[in-house]
């Protein structure tokens, strides 16, 4: 893929990842525990580190943290996000070529986990209170359960796009 299709690609990529973020700010938590969400914008971030390189996945993550904490949050936003999709994004790069594409729903899950725990570590530095990782437990089974089903529906996603020959 080529200059200005690669560009065009990214900011599909870029708005549909704001625009999942923003609806989702918008979903009540199943939960009543602060920070648990499906992080459906997630799903684009692992097909952009699938169909681009890792540094484009990158700028599309930080892109979608930066918009998303102007449209659809706040600077605690802004901060939480940023450093657990700094995580996540991290994760995901270091795995790829680690696990077969047929298992990306992993990948997910194991960046859905870092994702929390960098949270969780944002929280306790702001907070100042160690006992936050009391959540931890809570926030891994909630990555589990939402890395694997934003994991199934990037996979689904990918091979999709390159069915069309995107």
């Amino acid at each position: 893929m080529r200059g200005v299709k690669r560009l065009a690609l990214m900011a599909v990529l870029t708005a549909a990842a704001l625009i999942i973020f923003t609806i989702e700010a918008q979903i009540p938590s199943l939960v009543p525990v602060p920070g648990v969400k499906l992080g459906l914008a997630n799903i684009i971030t692992l097909v952009a580190v699938y169909l681009l390189s890792r540094k484009e996945a990158g700028l599309i993550l930080l892109m979608r943290i930066i918009l998303g904490a102007v449209f659809a949050g706040s600077p605690s936003t802004f901060l939480f996000s940023s450093f657990g999709g700094l995580l996540a994004w991290i994760v995901m790069c270091f795995l790829k070529d680690r696990i077969v594409e047929s298992r990306i729903w992993l990948i997910s899950v194991f960046s859905a986990l870092a994702h929390n725990l960098g949270q969780i570590i944002v929280c306790v530095l702001v907070v100042k209170t160690p006992g936050i990782f009391i959540y931890l437990p809570v926030l891994i089974a909630s990555g589990i359960i939402t890395g694997s089903f934003t994991g199934f529906a990037a996979m689904y996603l990918i091979r999709a796009i390159r069915k069309i020959k995107l």
